[in-house]
């Protein structure tokens, strides 16, 4: 394990966007292991449950291995609901890697990473820009998209289209 590289990179993934499916293939580069996190994150009031959101992770996942896209970098998904820190610790990461979007991200995730580097000064966090192209996406306007009727399939897989389609149907029966 010495010096094996290992980061973990955090979300709630509700649903996973190609925009976090590029920060992995990139984060890949980083890292000999990469451990993607997801966050239970309750007070988000997920629209899909903890297991879920680690399968369609999980769906993507082998989707980009089979397609060569993620080197030989041994990925896990892996569900969490303690510290991020305490979580990143316990994983043995040295990189907690998180995305950017748009200026709107920076404070936050700026303020995140001070409380982190004040709670272990050993775990680094690295932020990765947005490609230009996945810079809007977000989890939150993709559920609104299509929620209402709107065409997501630029924004996610489509595995993760009939996951959306499937949870409106359902939301629109139980009305």
């Amino acid at each position: 394990m010495g010096n094996m590289r290992i980061g973990v990179y955090p979300g709630t993934f509700d649903p996973v966007t190609n925009g976090h499916l590029d920060i992995i293939q990139r984060a890949t580069r980083l890292v000999d292991r990469l451990v993607v996190g997801v966050a239970i994150n309750i007070g988000k009031g997920p629209l899909f449950s903890l297991e879920e959101r680690v399968g369609m992770v999980e769906e993507e996942l082998a989707a980009l291995r089979a397609a060569g896209t993620i080197n030989g970098t041994e990925i896990e998904v892996r569900p969490f609901d303690s510290l991020l820190m305490h979580f990143a610790v316990s994983m043995n990461a040295g990189l907690i890697i998180r995305g950017l979007r748009a200026v709107s991200d920076f404070e936050y995730e700026f303020q995140m990473a001070g409380m982190n580097t004040r709670l272990n000064a050993r775990v680094e966090t690295v932020f990765l820009m947005a490609s230009e192209r996945q810079q809007f996406i977000s989890s939150r306007f993709v559920k609104e998209i299509g929620r209402l009727g709107g065409d997501i399939s630029s924004f996610v897989s489509p595995r993760v289209v009939s996951h959306l389609t499937a949870r409106f149907a359902e939301e629109k029966n139980a009305r």
